[in-house]
């Protein structure tokens, strides 16, 4: 009994030392890692709080709409992540389009986008280059263990051979839109960084000279290089780690040309702020809009494949596409129920989606509305 009780003790013993060093090995990971971004001076904190957006330390959504989670649907929402969902992630690799810098280089006037899976893209108008959201990297997590893996093994250009960039827009601060390797490969080929308050202190800490980041609140425009940008509201929320939970603040964007309007939607529970900006600045020619890592458990931060129809229809966009899916599994739902579902709810709305595949270039002069169901294709091309 006694030799028992000893094997028992040394176990716990050896159990508890475990968890220690994990828990010491997170926190220091924590502290040192890079990917958890930097903090605002105390002079841009001190313009934080003139902003009608900053209350208590914190960013707020419009009507101080939040996020918060009882213990039980958090204990829900990481156990249902662990399960096993019918068709959560493609059965297959996805097979990108292709374009090359030359390609990007030499196009001319015209609008285009090319979309990266989930919410990147590349935009070219008015003879610029931008990238919004530009998340590169294979897992959308401060650490590859962290994180499920992009669906696609290969993207429409490797961030390495992308030509200078004019601009890159940024929506928010969650790893899957602001990723730090991306970043690090990408600040050499940068004008100039657009983001919402707050965000700056990550680029700023990574490396980004102060002079090349230009910081906006919500209604707040821009003119860059005849383009106009405009900072407009989501409703969302931010953090890189555990005690910086809305540390900094969150958007939607729009970008005008004398030739086209474009609307992105950021990340965003479907709200009033739709109608608003469509009220204010629509109609748009293209909106892309958030449209996946939906659940019941956090109806207010992301938007059902139904309300993103409707939320297109209030922008008063002529045409919306679907991201913020086809890449990455961050929630409960299959990796085609958003797809599927905004397409069906905005046939009813007489609204034109349309869904190209990843690196398809989209024109906005040559809009292809009636296109086919590639996800459905997968293994029978």
């Amino acid at each position: 009994m006694r030799i028992l009780k000893k094997l028992i003790y040394r176990m716990i013993t050896l159990l508890i030392s475990v968890i220690g060093l994990l828990i010491i090995a997170g926190i220091l990971f924590m502290h040192f890692s890079p990917e958890f971004g930097g903090k605002p001076s105390e002079e841009a904190y001190s313009r934080y709080t003139q902003s009608k957006h900053f209350k208590d330390g914190k960013f707020v959504n419009n009507g101080n709409v939040e996020m918060e989670m009882s213990a039980g649907d958090m204990f829900k929402a990481i156990t249902g992540m662990m399960k096993t969902i019918p068709n959560s992630v493609p059965e297959e690799n996805i097979a990108t389009v292709k374009i090359d810098s030359l390609d990007i280089v030499q196009f001319g006037s015209e609008t285009r986008l090319v979309w990266f899976g989930h919410s990147t893209f590349l935009l070219q108008l008015d003879g610029k280059t931008i990238l919004i959201d530009p998340m590169f990297g294979e897992v959308p997590a401060p650490h590859p263990l962290l994180g499920n893996k992009r669906f696609s093994k290969e993207l429409p250009i490797e961030i390495e051979k992308l030509p200078a960039i004019d601009a890159v827009l940024i929506t928010h601060d969650h790893y899957d839109h602001l990723d730090y390797g991306s970043i690090q490969k990408l600040k050499e080929k940068v004008n100039t960084f657009f983001t919402p308050l707050g965000v700056g202190a990550h680029l700023l800490a990574w490396g980004i000279d102060k002079k090349d980041i230009v910081e906006m609140d919500w209604w707040q425009e821009e003119n860059f290089e005849g383009l106009t940008i405009r900072c407009t509201p989501a409703q969302h929320f931010s953090g890189r780690g555990i005690s910086d939970r809305a540390h900094t603040l969150w958007s939607s964007w729009i970008i005008q040309s004398p030739t086209a309007n474009l609307f992105f939607s950021g990340d965003s529970g479907y709200a009033d702020h739709f109608k608003e900006i469509g009220e204010e600045y629509g109609p748009f020619d293209l909106a892309l809009m958030e449209c996946g890592q939906y659940n019941e458990l956090w109806p207010t931060v992301h938007m059902f494949p139904e309300q993103t129809a409707m939320a297109g229809q209030d922008v008063k966009a002529k045409t919306i596409m679907p991201i913020h899916w086809g890449a990455f599994k961050l929630s409960h739902h299959s990796w085609t129920d958003p797809v599927e579902r905004v397409s069906q709810k905005a046939k009813e709305l007489n609204l034109n989606v349309i869904t190209p595949r990843i690196g398809e270039p989209i024109v906005l002069d040559n809009i292809v509305i009636s296109q086919p169901d590639w996800w459905q294709l997968l293994g029978k091309e």
